[in-house]
């Protein structure tokens, strides 16, 4: 399948690696040469990139070799996007932003490519009416590091075309993933993780401000009871910032 990958930070290039290491042709484009580079340095020798899954037996030479030849660094938007059949969208976390990068998707798309956006809860309604092509917009959000995470939350509406549903679910099984298909609630934000994860980080929140435990020790308290890889301070960390060594 050709993809595009549209922003190269902590979100796109790890969703751009993965879709390439199941065997997609990937283009991943953003505005910026440095932030190109940085991407390309971290899916080739960053702590989920191709060189150390190599050396920790985790993926063989070859596939890594072949996925990394599958995948094009580029600032030129047009291009990347001009016979993508499907288009993943990561810009950062602004409306204003995610309803303009659709607005020119819809213009410069194929016109039956799958425009689908990473969004962390924006609606899907209001990404969808900023195109002509509303059946063939959807949400297909990933956790960080897209690499390791399995989390697979995609986002429908009564709008949304079922060939469009069933290509994103198969390719997201195909990465590995489990997709879960929930549905679009417009006047909520974070669709369903994120809406449970944020009632859990104001709770988190109060017991710290109250003096009740500090940060570390609440993390600590949520690995050890729940089995949580790592604790809730700790999350909104590694989302906003990559998962260093």
């Amino acid at each position: 399948m050709r993809i595009a990958v549209i922003g190269a930070g902590v979100m796109g290039s790890g969703i751009a690696q993965v879709l390439a290491q199941a065997g997609n042709i990937v283009q991943c484009t953003d505005v910026s040469d440095d932030v190109l580079a940085k991407a390309r340095d971290g899916v080739t020798t960053g702590r989920y990139g191709f060189e150390r899954a190599v050396t920790r037996g985790k993926l063989d030479r070859a596939d890594a070799d072949a996925a990394l030849e599958r995948l094009n660094f580029t600032t030129d938007f047009d291009a990347a996007v001009s016979d993508a059949e499907l288009i993943v969208e990561c810009v950062p976390e602004r409306l204003d932003l995610k309803i303009k990068v659709f607005r020119d998707l819809d213009q410069k798309a194929p016109a039956d490519a799958i425009l689908a956006s990473n969004s962390s809860g924006f609606p899907l309604a209001a990404l969808a009416a900023a195109t002509d092509r509303p059946s063939r917009v959807i949400v297909w959000h990933w956790a960080s590091p897209p690499v390791v995470m399995k989390f697979a939350e995609i986002v429908v509406s009564d709008d949304t075309a079922a060939d469009v549903i069933e290509t994103v679910q198969s390719l997201a099984t195909a990465c590995g993933k489990n997709p879960v298909i929930v549905k679009d609630h417009p006047m909520a934000w974070g669709y369903v993780a994120n809406r449970v994860y944020a009632a859990m980080i104001q709770e988190a929140s109060r017991v710290v401000a109250e003096g009740v435990a500090s940060h570390e020790d609440v993390n600590r308290l949520m690995v050890d009871c729940f089995g949580w890889p790592v604790g809730p301070f700790a999350m909104v960390k590694g989302a906003q910032t990559g998962w260093k060594d």
